[in-house]
């Protein structure tokens, strides 16, 4: 214990360090260590993809590693081509540091600037994902931030691979190598010890599944952004364009299940169920898509399980979808209300005062109009790779890049002025 807990006060000590140097990095170094990083990434695919098999054999040998986070933890060409044009989107970013955010004079002639500045270091935690080392990487350090990464033991070897492109493109730029510090244990006391760097670690972001978050909250003496799960809903309007409504239902259950912003409710005017259940309901049963429903959609397609009371508060992550028909938007507001995570909701519908009572009435992150809610993302809204989607209210909400991942200073600006 005595050694771990060593290890784990010389990765906070070394990037308290990194980050008083970064804070005051050139836009044009930072930017070097992204373009640099993601040709390390594409010229090590090879080896990244070696380290990613041995984790996935690993994963397979483990009963209790669902078919979700299987899909999570796989690494292809394509995937890590992905990540490597994160980088590169990052670094055209407009650097965040230094932005003046509002400036004013006083009657006494004091000059007051609020000037954006990153907020220090950063813990990550994440589970098997390993694009969020780069991802996360990139964010932090474009923003300013030193950061410590602890991703799950499932992707450990895939994890450690990628960072050892990314620090090799640190080191070349002349930044500091302990910018980014990836944990090298999968031992849970080392984050224990982590999550009790009170004051030397400024901000922990956890991203995974819920059980993970709560922990971390639960734990954390630290600040944590955080969101719980994603229990995503789409609502298709009396007035939607159905064909329209398809299409965006069908990307929003089928594009990628495994993720968060998925949808896992489908709820649908009474008007139109009867013709947009069973056409929408043959392709998701052709791609295999399990659907749960309360007893007007059970009426109307006789192949759906029954929805239980728990199934409209889940977060699947799979091929799992529960279906519910209402008699209005007001009941569709108040079951997403009642039920939804503050994450990602849509309304579909051609009736532009029904999109804005929705729009006004559903307190989530993002709400989407006529619109698949799998584009609740960082990279989707511009912003290149993101960290994670909060659903906190308080500092940031929605995607977290690189405006999300500062805070701000005021700077003060006198000739002698004295407080009488």
């Amino acid at each position: 214990m005595a050694e771990l807990e060593k290890y784990v006060w010389q990765l906070v000590s070394q990037a308290r360090e990194a980050a008083a140097s970064l804070a005051v990095a050139s836009t044009a170094a930072k930017d070097a260590v992204l373009l640099n990083a993601a040709e390390a990434l594409v010229r090590r695919t090879p080896a990244i993809i070696a380290a990613n098999r041995k984790d996935l054999d690993a994963a397979r040998r483990d009963d209790r590693i669902k078919p979700a986070m299987l899909d999570r933890l796989r690494l292809t060409r394509e995937r890590i081509a992905e990540m490597a044009g994160g980088l590169r989107q990052v670094a055209a970013l407009r650097d965040p540091v230094g932005e003046l955010i509002a400036g004013w004079t006083r009657p006494n002639g004091l000059r007051i600037e609020k000037i954006r500045v990153p907020l220090g270091i950063i813990l990550m935690i994440y589970e098997a994902r390993p694009n969020v080392t780069a991802d996360a990487a990139a964010l932090c350090l474009k923003s300013g931030n030193a950061v410590i990464l602890r991703g799950g033991k499932e992707a450990l070897r895939s994890n450690l691979a990628i960072h050892a492109a990314l620090a090799g493109a640190i080191s070349e730029a002349g930044l500091d190598p302990h910018s980014v510090q990836m944990v090298n244990t999968p031992d849970r006391a080392a984050l224990d010890l982590l999550l009790r760097a009170e004051g030397k670690i400024d901000v922990v972001i956890p991203r995974g599944g819920e059980g993970l978050i709560r922990a971390v909250a639960e734990k954390s003496r630290i600040p944590v952004l955080k969101h719980y799960k994603g229990v995503c809903h789409t609502y298709v309007d009396a007035s939607a364009d159905l064909a329209m409504a398809e299409k965006v239902c069908l990307n929003a259950k089928l594009q990628r299940p495994s993720v968060c912003n998925a949808m896992e409710t489908m709820l649908v005017h009474a008007a139109v169920a009867k013709e947009f259940l069973p056409r929408i309901a043959a392709k998701l049963k052709k791609a295999g898509c399990e659907m749960r429903g309360d007893a007007r959609s059970r009426a109307i397609v006789k192949a759906m399980k029954p929805a239980t009371e728990e199934d409209w508060a889940t977060e699947y992550n799979d091929l799992i979808l529960s279906i519910r028909v209402v008699d209005s938007l007001d009941e569709a507001v108040r079951h997403i209300a009642r039920y939804g995570t503050q994450h990602s909701d849509a309304i579909l519908t051609r009736d532009l005062a029904s999109a804005r009572e929705f729009a006004a009435r559903v307190d989530s992150a993002a709400v989407f109009i006529n619109t698949s809610t799998r584009f609740n993302d960082g990279a989707q809204f511009g912003m290149g790779a993101e960290i994670g989607i909060s659903t906190d209210k308080l500092h940031a909400r929605g995607p977290m890049a690189l405006p999300e991942l500062t805070s701000y200073k005021y700077v003060v600006y006198g000739d002698g002025q004295v407080r009488e």
